[in-house]
């Protein structure tokens, strides 16, 4: 397969676009990562995806997938012979991963939002509860999902670690930010092991950004976030 092939639009800060480009290390596939200024959306950006106009859209043989979840599916599915699973075999493992993917996505990544962009000590005490509560109740699915292994999809990294893992980078920027703690290893052992076997997978590596460069990045994008949710 030639590399322009496979194109990704994205930019690089966004936990959305790590997600495919998690999944396309996992299965070992070559791609161009085009990267989008966000202030000026590419003529192709707009042309791949006229419906919601975001990131990240897949360009694979000139046909446009769209949504992080749906192009993570869509590269398991395509590419079966190449590298690991990403979704689970097991009908219902793969109808429990797709629930926690679905929750990570519709409840916690909300709460969170809100974390991060509190301001105020008492704003910041507020909103950390519920994103806590999230994670302990992840806390509870890893160790369901995992069976005692490294990840959510077992020996190598699956489905919900993709969905969560994206978030880290950001969670340690929120932290730093907030002067907070998320990954308790007291309260989250298994979750906070796991962030570290996560980060170290040579999947992962090349795509998850360092904690200072997001927080350089997090000086821009967090003063627009509270403007929008705002007006």
């Amino acid at each position: 397969m030639a590399e322009n092939d496979v194109k990704l639009l994205g930019s690089w800060p966004s936990t959305f676009v790590m997600r495919p480009r998690i999944a396309l290390n996992v299965k070992s596939v070559c791609y161009d990562f085009l990267e989008e200024q966000l202030s000026s959306k590419s003529d192709l950006l707009l042309k791949s995806n006229p419906v919601y106009k975001k990131i990240p859209v897949l360009i694979h043989d000139g046909k446009s997938i769209c949504e992080s979840l749906n192009i993570v599916q869509y590269i398991d599915e395509k590419w079966t012979n190449s590298g690991p699973s990403i979704l689970p075999l097991d009908p219902y493992d793969r109808a429990i991963a797709r629930f926690w993917a679905c929750y990570i996505d519709d409840k916690w990544f909300p709460l969170f939002r809100c974390l991060a962009v509190a301001q105020g000590e008492d704003a910041i005490k507020a909103a950390l509860e519920p994103v806590f509560d999230g994670l302990v109740l992840l806390e509870d699915a890893f160790k369901n999902c995992s069976k005692g292994k490294k990840f959510f999809g077992g020996d190598k990294i699956g489905y919900v670690d993709i969905a969560l893992g994206c978030f880290l980078g950001w969670m340690r920027v929120t932290e730093k930010m907030n002067n907070v703690t998320l990954l308790d290893e007291a309260k989250t052992p298994g979750l906070y092991k796991w962030a570290e076997d996560f980060c170290a997978d040579s999947s992962v590596k090349d795509v998850m950004p360092e904690t200072n460069k997001l927080a350089e990045a997090a000086k821009d994008l967090i003063p627009k976030i509270r403007a929008n949710a705002s007006s």
